[in-house]
């Protein structure tokens, strides 16, 4: 499974892809609206620290205001991947995007039809939202487990990025259930490294190694 940040900060994006296991990066307007650099700016200098997909979204809700908002995303970097809303307009740009062999990402996915669409349309991912499921009493990792089926069933190309993660058990579970990606924030990231028994098992070996050389 792909692990990708779900961040715009240029400096966490730099402390994960130090670990050496970053394989892109999600952004999103609500993000970049946090960080003090320019949008254009920013997304050319996360393009240069990360060699995977990065996702950049289009704020229009028309299918040409998508299109012509996505044309000149994709022309930031090699490797920008336009994020689309899975609405009727988006799948008509997903289409036509394609075509034009500009990768996708459709966002705000919650349904398997939904997921199922951007499939046929051609999008590079879809980005079923987990968390904000949990927020509303439905189970987000439900849906992964659907799409992930679906798509089997066809031999779709769309990668299933799994999105709006909140904690290690939706990465744990995502990877159980076969998603290619996992979206997180840093935070969720750092997480996915600690476990209280490694830290006890760390300082036992350090406390006995001082024992060893005071012998």
């Amino acid at each position: 499974m792909k692990f990708f940040i779900d961040t715009a900060n240029l400096d966490e994006i730099k402390e994960a892809a130090a670990l050496g296991i970053l394989d892109g990066v999600t952004t999103n307007p609500s993000l970049l609206s946090k960080e003090s650099m320019p949008y254009r700016k920013l997304l050319t200098e996360i393009c240069k620290v990360v060699e995977g997909p990065v996702s950049a979204e289009v704020v229009a809700t028309d299918t040409e205001g998508m299109i012509r908002e996505a044309e000149d995303l994709a022309e930031i970097a090699g490797n920008i991947t336009v994020k689309i809303p899975c609405i009727k307009e988006g799948i008509k740009a997903i289409k036509r995007l394609s075509e034009k062999d500009i990768m996708t990402n459709a966002t705000l996915c919650f349904s398997p039809m939904q997921a199922l669409m951007v499939a046929k349309a051609g999008g590079t991912f879809v980005s079923p939202f987990v968390g904000r499921l949990d927020d509303v009493s439905h189970v987000g990792m439900d849906l992964i487990r659907q799409v992930v089926t679906i798509y089997e069933n066809y031999g779709f190309k769309t990668e299933v990025l799994v999105a709006s993660i909140r904690n290690p058990l939706h990465a744990v579970d995502a990877a159980l259930m076969g998603a290619h990606v996992a979206t997180m924030p840093f935070k969720v990231i750092t997480q996915l490294i600690k476990h209280p028994l490694t830290d006890v098992g760390l300082k036992r070996f350090l406390d006995d190694w001082e024992k060893v050389n005071k012998g």
